[in-house]
């Protein structure tokens, strides 16, 4: 460490040890055989992360936003063509998790070699229960009949899923 005369100040001592300890800290990590740093930290989880990257990569995901503009544009079109009276626009907001819920469950379909596994069933369910919902906003539906279908639907949905998940 180069001082003046005078000594070093507090700080600047406190400083080097600092970047020193650091950089010894940094030294005792490195190989000594010159081999290649080996990934140790659970490789399933590297190789799922290298695989999604390469399906956003791939643009497997960009039908769903292309579909959602393309149906929003004609929801819009209709509203301003008088065919179809929108109230609750914001209600289309529901559809973005709806839409999640039926990509998710065409994943799991399709990675359980084209089986209908609870996990596809349940997001499936979720799809369904939250584009109704949405639905009931947009077009102003009686929640009078609407509310108890939801919940029979749900109801519904659970049992199916616990009793076919028993013969999995």
């Amino acid at each position: 460490m180069n001082c003046p005369e005078d000594g070093c100040e507090p700080i600047q001592v406190l400083v080097f040890l600092r970047y020193t300890k650091r950089k010894e800290n940094h030294m005792d990590n490195q190989p000594t055989d010159n081999s290649p740093i080996e990934n140790t930290s659970q490789p399933e989880a590297y190789e799922s992360r290298q695989e999604r990257r390469a399906a956003r990569r791939e643009g497997r995901g960009a039908w769903i936003i292309g579909a959602l503009l393309v149906a929003l544009g004609v929801l819009f079109l209709l509203q301003n063509m008088g065919v179809v009276n929108l109230k609750n626009w914001w209600a289309l907001f529901i559809m973005i998790p709806a839409l999640g819920a039926f990509g998710d469950a065409w994943r799991s379909y399709q990675n359980s070699e084209k089986r209908m596994t609870s996990k596809a069933r349940g997001s499936l369910f979720v799809g369904v229960l939250l584009t109704m919902v949405s639905a009931a906003f947009l077009f102003s539906l009686n929640w009078t009949y609407l509310g108890p279908i939801l919940i029979i639907l749900a109801g519904a949905g659970l049992l199916t899923n616990a009793f076919l998940s028993r013969e999995e």
